[in-house]
């Protein structure tokens, strides 16, 4: 083993170890906004192990759209509801921590059984010239219907968070104007935030 080699297998250790420990984190957490921010570190690890697969345009990937916008409308979407409701333990809330180790150690088994059944082998095919013009070539002709739903579900992600957060402030009976209404036009919304804010700079 020369030098380049053991570098990468510390690397893929520490990075294993952070992605394990922040994985940890995530469902250990009982803040949701440190699970959230767990979660980006998974992320991160993820990230690094696809630059030790000379995957550098999808760890880019990774970073931009799992850690700058996915981790990040979770943490929006988190601190925007706003829930003020105390947490109180279920009296069965053992059943579902039952269910869910037994699901964990299934799909543990089961990934364990695909590593060890898998002839891994170290490919020795020539890596093609440009990956990212190969990967949008197979985007906008392969894949187009998947790329395309996923961006419908964002859109759809980015306005149900816009509609919680605008939630609290829709009155719950529309405030009578004295201005004649039109068909494009909206009820007025009852300016008691500004008042008070104008009120408390006085």
């Amino acid at each position: 083993m020369n030098l380049a080699e053991g570098v990468q297998v510390v690397s893929f250790g520490i990075l294993a170890a952070m992605m394990i420990g922040a994985a940890l984190g995530v469902v250990l957490f009982s803040n949701v906004v440190y699970s959230a921010f767990m979660l980006g570190g998974v992320f991160v690890s993820i990230a690094g192990l696809y630059l030790l697969l000379n995957a550098d345009f999808v760890a880019a990937a990774q970073l931009l759209i799992y850690v700058g916008a996915v981790n990040v409308l979770i943490l929006f979407a988190i601190m925007l509801v706003n829930k003020r409701q105390k947490f109180v333990p279920f009296p069965t809330a053992w059943v579902r921590k039952a269910l869910t180790a037994v699901v964990s150690l299934g799909l543990f088994a089961l990934l364990s059984t695909m590593v060890l059944a898998t002839p891994w082998s170290h490919s020795t095919a020539t890596p093609v010239g440009n990956p990212i013009v190969v990967i949008g070539q197979h985007f906008f002709s392969d894949f187009l219907l998947p790329f395309e739903i996923a961006s419908v579900l964002l859109l759809i992600a980015m306005v149900g968070a816009i509609i919680l957060a605008r939630r609290e402030y829709l009155p719950e009976q529309v405030v009578p104007s004295e201005l004649p209404q039109t068909v494009l036009t909206l009820p007025e919304r009852p300016r008691e935030l500004v008042s008070a804010g104008s009120e408390e700079k006085l």
